[in-house]
């Protein structure tokens, strides 16, 4: 299930692309708090204590005690927007929540086990998705989906559908989107067959007659 974090956040702080800048600069990263009927607050936290907050293993979904500048709401990360090129978070979304209502969140897969006869034939496992999205209450979220993959033959496919959720987390798609596919190699497909001797001499008769009449 999602574990729980603390973050300290600032409320407060002055909003547009060169107060952000200044921030940023500073090792303190811009963001937003909202939900739940409250007016959204502008918020700034400290890019290393958002670093520790995240590192558990739920990572972005790790469920946040945010507390601005004393009062503390659940919360989760809606989005993070980052530098384009280095990569870095360079704004951050806070979605308040009610730990007892249900929110939907995308949550990794990982594929465990090995498809000997998958692996016999030639073929390998892929994971046609990274994550799948998820509706349940945020004490029941999940860190992460264990698919198991050691009975699966060359011509398997995991849908959505199939998936082994725990009790009260319900798979939000389409049932039928592939989730854990094979891939096969691609057999060399036989060239042309070469013709028959007689039809090759046949075939070359009039070219030669008509060199030996120059």
């Amino acid at each position: 299930m999602s574990t729980t974090a603390s973050l300290l956040a600032k409320a407060g702080r002055a909003t547009g692309s060169a107060n952000a800048r200044r921030l940023r600069a500073q090792e303190q990263i811009p963001g937003v708090l909202y939900g739940h009927g409250m007016s959204s607050l502008s918020v700034s936290v400290a890019r290393r204590d958002l670093r520790i907050a995240l590192s558990g293993p739920a990572g972005v979904n790790t469920i946040l005690e945010l507390n601005v500048d004393g009062t503390v709401y659940p919360a989760i990360v809606k989005e993070l927007q980052r530098h384009p090129v280095r990569r870095t978070v360079a704004h951050i979304d806070f979605l308040q929540i009610d730990m007892s209502e249900e929110i939907t969140v995308s949550v990794p897969v990982r594929l465990t086990g090995t498809a000997k006869a998958v692996v016999a034939d030639g073929g390998l496992v892929d994971a046609a998705v990274d994550t799948i999205d998820l509706r349940t209450t945020p004490a029941n979220l999940p860190n992460e989906i264990v698919i198991d993959i050691t009975n699966m033959r060359t011509h398997d496919v995991i849908r959505l559908e199939d998936v082994v959720l725990p009790s009260g987390v319900v798979a939000v798609g389409d049932p039928d989107m592939p989730v854990v596919t094979v891939l096969t190699l691609r057999q060399d497909t036989p060239s042309a067959a070469a013709p028959a001797e007689g039809e090759a001499a046949a075939a070359a008769a009039p070219a030669d007659a008509g060199g030996a009449s120059s």
